[in-house]
């Protein structure tokens, strides 16, 4: 007797040849009838063909193995067959055919979830025929050495590097490191794209919304790079940084609020003052870039991979002075720690603050040490546009250090309310003494 896991072991192949197959008859619909060797039925077909092997070789040992091998071979056969008959062969569907057969023998053997879900992608990437050609025709050697180049720096070196701490106090993670310049490269690349589709303008500031949900200190580097080597694109530039920060202000916003609730109102009475002024920063810079002529779409160089490089120094940096920061001090320096590590990464700190003891911190103290992060990463992407721009550079800073110059005021006023919570504290700590005293004579 079969049961549901054998069921879909078998169902699942057909699903799978026909999913693809759906995808062929449809590139092939205007094939006169009879000129087609594989169409939506045949796929079916070769998929249920590899899930029969998939399944015999699961459930039959030795034999199994043998009759799988058979019907695979088969299954082969007539895939050669039907590209020596076609009249116009086409490599494509043949693949097409053999990757069915091949998935269809991983989900008759027990996995079919993944085999379905590569089917999925295979289909996708079949159904993309039409927009891949008109890539590459519009693919100038200068994208084609970046492609490259890129995936000899993701692809290639990442992950081959060590996994572990190294280098003094192991304050150095050599893959985490290079995953800094993967990804201000990825976001530097995604940009360079964006504008050659969306337009110079639209493309620089959906890269920067986007790319901020991720890591907004990533896309200040990437478009910070730029601003030194392209004046006509600076007013957009800018703007792309200030929409990036207004993206990481809503991002922690949105955390904090979720992960480290107790901690939200003293924590927007502090970054509260800086997000809405770099929403109205946000908004007029952005106006401005659109006001500006449009200008040429980007050309030459994709990334630039020194100042990626640098990006990634200046993290290593930055880790080296928390680690020691913490042998220094240790937990007494839990705020100063936490600064400088939001310095790079907001979200470690509210994360770090969250496995707290509940009740070990006040919720005013509490929100007043994630938003000191904040401001520490405000500033800290301020000096890398100053650093990797030069003096071109403040024309992106600016809106920054506006922002951090709102969050140094929102500190001011938490200040005082955290001194009068403090002090009422204080006073009815002290009335109730005196009552206690009454009570006693």
């Amino acid at each position: 007797m079969l049961n549901g896991d054998d069921l879909a072991r078998l169902v699942m192949p057909l699903a799978i040849g026909l999913l693809i197959g759906l995808e062929r008859g449809w590139q092939q619909r205007a094939a006169t009838p009879g000129s087609r060797v594989a169409g939506m039925r045949t796929f079916g077909l070769f998929g249920l063909i590899g899930g029969l092997a998939g399944f015999v070789a699961g459930v039959s040992g030795s034999a199994g193995w043998a009759v799988s091998a058979v019907l695979v071979l088969a299954g082969c056969a007539l895939v050669v067959i039907g590209y020596r008959r076609d009249k116009s062969p086409s490599a494509t569907t043949e693949a097409a055919a053999l990757v069915t057969l091949g998935l269809g023998w991983l989900a008759g053997h027990g996995l079919p979830v993944p085999a379905l879900a590569l089917a999925v992608v295979t289909a996708f990437l079949l159904a993309q025929r039409a927009r891949l050609h008109a890539w590459l025709e519009g693919l100038s050697e200068a994208d084609f050495h970046a492609v490259v180049l890129f995936a000899v720096i993701a692809g290639a070196l990442w992950p081959v590097l060590p996994d572990r701490a190294m280098g003094p106090l192991n304050a150095w993670n050599p893959r985490e490191l290079w995953l800094v310049v993967v990804v201000v490269c990825a976001i530097s690349f995604a940009g360079y794209a964006l504008g050659r589709r969306l337009g110079p303008e639209r493309g620089v500031l959906a890269m920067a919304g986007v790319g901020a949900i991720y890591s907004s200190t990533a896309v200040t580097a990437a478009l910070a790079q730029r601003i030194k080597t392209e004046p006509e694109a600076r007013p957009r530039l800018a703007a792309g940084i200030a929409i990036a920060s207004l993206v990481m202000f809503a991002r922690t916003g949105l955390l904090v609020g979720l992960l480290v609730p107790f901690a939200f109102l003293g924590f927007a009475r502090v970054v509260g003052p800086a997000a809405l002024l770099a929403l109205v920063l946000a908004w007029l810079l952005a106006r401005r870039a659109a006001a500006a002529p449009p200008g040429e779409a980007p050309k030459g160089n994709p990334f630039a991979l020194l100042p990626a490089l640098g990006f990634a120094l200046l993290v290593a940096l930055v880790q080296l002075v928390v680690h020691w920061m913490q042998q220094r001090f240790g937990d007494s320096g839990v705020a100063v720690t936490l600064a400088l590590a939001g310095a790079l990464d907001v979200d470690a700190a509210i994360v770090a603050l969250r496995g707290l003891p509940r009740g070990s911190i006040a919720p005013a103290l509490a929100g007043a040490i994630l938003a000191l992060p904040v401001l520490l990463n405000t500033l800290f992407k301020a000096g890398v546009t100053v650093a990797l721009a030069g003096r071109a550079g403040w024309q992106g800073a600016w809106p920054l250090l506006a922002a951090g110059a709102a969050m140094l005021a929102g500190f001011a006023l938490a200040a005082d309310a955290l001194a009068l919570v403090q002090g009422g504290a204080g006073v009815a700590a002290g009335g109730g003494g005196v009552a206690a005293g009454g009570g006693g004579r």
